[in-house]
């Protein structure tokens, strides 16, 4: 396989996941009070977006590569 082949598909299918999903969530753990034997904890749901302009632009990238790589 060609490494543009490769690399075409992988940016499709990240494009296709950024459109879909449009952000990363993960949750963090915060330590509010600790008091002894007193412990309370907290958690905090944060997320990156993604702008679906930047999934696009993979999406499309991704097939120019493939239809390169195909062509020659």
């Amino acid at each position: 396989m060609r490494p543009t082949l490769v690399i075409g598909i992988i940016l499709i299918v990240l494009g296709i996941l950024a459109l879909v999903y449009q952000g990363i969530s993960y949750t963090t753990t915060e330590h509010v009070v600790d008091l002894g034997p007193l412990k309370v904890d907290a958690k905090k749901e944060k997320t990156i977006p993604l702008p679906p302009v930047l999934g696009a632009l993979a999406l499309v990238g991704g097939v120019v590569l493939v239809a390169a790589s195909v062509r020659s």
